[in-house]
């Protein structure tokens, strides 16, 4: 196969030209992507970003350097703003600061070539001996070799060299292969003393008709394997570790793993790379990085206690899902008291509910993650949000999120943690949730919110043109089990009156009472019954 490579290169060089500024230059590898990334027009603004390098370093402690293009650290500034987010900036995460310190060097819209002529000299100044670089480019190797973004290296890892002189500069220069300027990053890393790690670029969003997620395994991944092993480089398939999960994702989900095209990632898919990164360094045989890892645990809810043969039934939601529950004369949420509504033979009973949070938060802050990493086929998991999922999107609390149910986001400058943030509608956060639910075996229904305490004509509040109906067109989207809480509640306690009906409540006009949260559970129960949903009730 190696050979079989380097002959396919020399072949396909034979009519390149040998003199500076001959006409016929031929052109690179096809841009198949079809991304324009102009990161690199905008050098200035972008070095302004980006750290000095080896300036995190923390007394002798080594620091890890990553090099790579917008898969890796995307945009100008790198922060985010247009949406996207490459995995580096979340690389950090798993590594033990105290004794290695991670800095991201990647820039949107190099390629192997122009990151080394461009970018790598100020970098490589940084290294030390016992540094360690990772080096992942090739997603811009393409195009022209003499004009426009000129960033094109010549397919393969072969020794040929092409003399150009860019067209709009008149700058000349040598270009050389694919592998070549792999093995020039590898020979000057170690020339100081430090350690080169080869990774394969990240997955597109792009699949066969069999369902699977196409590899880039006939040219680059092959290339960086044969350098890997001539140099005896330790290589990490990034692109295979996380397609076998975008596999198990199913393209609906890996959808929202990128944003804006096919190549960039969202905060999503970008974490996913980064977790796919520690991952294969920590399954690499011999590769002594490993050892700067953190513990590559699996968020989940370590007091979950299951019985054999009975499924969990999961709440999530917000404070009138689970609140103090301890205080007879407090407040509750009815997650801690639906335990005596369902049939616990069949059933186990566990709340995960989050005051304060919204959808958006509750996902964000790794609530949802715990939740997902614990179920199991034919566990149940309730949905119910809304109360906080309305208000300031980016000031104050900042925990809203867009209204409606369409497939929409914007990005939004978070004041409180001056960061920016991709914030989805109501219903791609329940969608989202739905999805996670199923592809794990699981059986979502979705609850909408308990009505306030706020009354206008002897009749309860009622939410169903906002939240609420929401609530229930995602149901009906997506087929998922509906309980509508909120309508249930709202009709009974309009039979009350509005003065026994503050019973139900405690402290302002949201928060139930323990009677209030007994009622919700109460009226879930009826609701399932309603729906035949036999194993759950009694």
């Amino acid at each position: 196969m190696k050979k079989h490579f380097l002959l396919c290169c020399c072949l396909a060089l034979t009519a390149f030209p040998d003199a500076w500024g001959q006409q016929n230059t031929p052109r690179g590898m096809e841009d198949v992507n079809k991304v324009t990334d102009l990161t690199l027009d905008s050098l200035n603004k972008a070095n302004m970003a980006r750290p000095i390098p080896g300036s995190s370093r923390k007394g002798d402690n080594p620091v890890l350097f990553l090099i790579g293009n917008s898969t890796m650290r995307t945009g100008t500034l790198g922060n985010g703003n247009n949406g996207q987010w490459g995995w580096g900036y979340f690389a950090g995460q798993y590594f033990d600061e105290n004794r290695i310190t991670v800095e991201n060097h990647a820039l949107g819209g190099t390629s192997s070539r122009t990151f080394y002529t461009r970018l790598w000299p100020d970098v490589r100044k940084g290294i030390r001996k016992g540094d360690w670089v990772i080096i992942e480019l090739g997603h811009n190797d393409n195009g022209p070799f003499d004009e426009g973004r000129a960033r094109a290296s010549i397919p393969g890892t072969g020794k040929d060299s092409l003399n150009v002189t860019i067209k709009e500069t008149g700058v000349k220069e040598t270009v050389y292969s694919y592998g070549e300027y792999l093995r020039r990053y590898i020979n000057e890393v170690r020339a100081v003393g430090a350690n080169p790690v080869l990774f394969s670029l990240t997955p597109r969003n792009s699949w066969d008709s069999m369902g699977v997620i196409t590899r880039k395994t006939v040219n680059f991944t092959t290339w960086i394997k044969i350098v890997a092993a001539e140099e005896n480089v330790p290589f990490i398939d990034l692109e295979d570790i996380t397609a076998r999960k975008f596999e198990v994702f199913g393209p609906e989900k890996v959808n929202y793993m990128f944003y804006k095209d096919r190549i960039h990632t969202s905060e999503f898919g970008a974490e996913v790379n980064a977790r796919s990164a520690a991952e294969g360094i920590a399954a690499c045989p011999g590769l002594e990085l490993k050892n700067y890892l953190k513990p590559l645990l699996t968020p989940v809810f370590e007091d979950l206690k299951r019985e054999p043969g009975k499924p969990v039934v999961f709440f999530a939601g917000d404070s009138t899902v689970k609140n103090k529950d301890s205080d007879e004369d407090g407040m509750w949420g009815l997650g801690s008291v639906i335990g005596d509504y369902l049939d616990k033979e069949n059933v186990t009973v566990y709340n995960c509910g989050k005051a304060g949070r919204s959808a958006r938060t509750y996902i964000e802050e790794g609530h949802w993650e715990r939740l997902y990493n614990s179920i199991r086929p034919g566990d149940f998991v309730f949905i119910q949000f809304g109360h906080n999922d309305m208000g300031p999107i980016n000031t104050k609390r900042a925990r809203a999120v867009m209204g409606g149910v369409a497939d929409s986001s914007k990005v939004f400058f978070m004041e409180p943690t001056r960061k920016y943030k991709v914030v989805y509608t109501f219903g791609w956060y329940l969608r989202k949730m739905i999805g996670d639910v199923r592809e794990k075996g699981g059986i979502p229904v979705l609850v909408s919110l308990t009505p306030r305490n706020e009354w206008k004509d002897g009749r309860i509040e009622r939410r169903n043109d906002g939240v609420a109906g929401w609530t229930r067109q995602v149901a009906e989207q997506t087929d998922a089990f509906f309980v509508d809480l909120h309508n249930l509640t709202a009709d009974f306690l309009d039979k009350k009156g509005e003065k026994k009906a503050a019973a139900y409540y405690k402290g302002d006009h949201t928060h139930t009472s323990k009677k209030g949260a007994m009622l919700n559970a109460r009226m879930i129960a009826k609701s399932l019954k309603q729906q035949n949903v036999k194993m759950l009730v009694k």
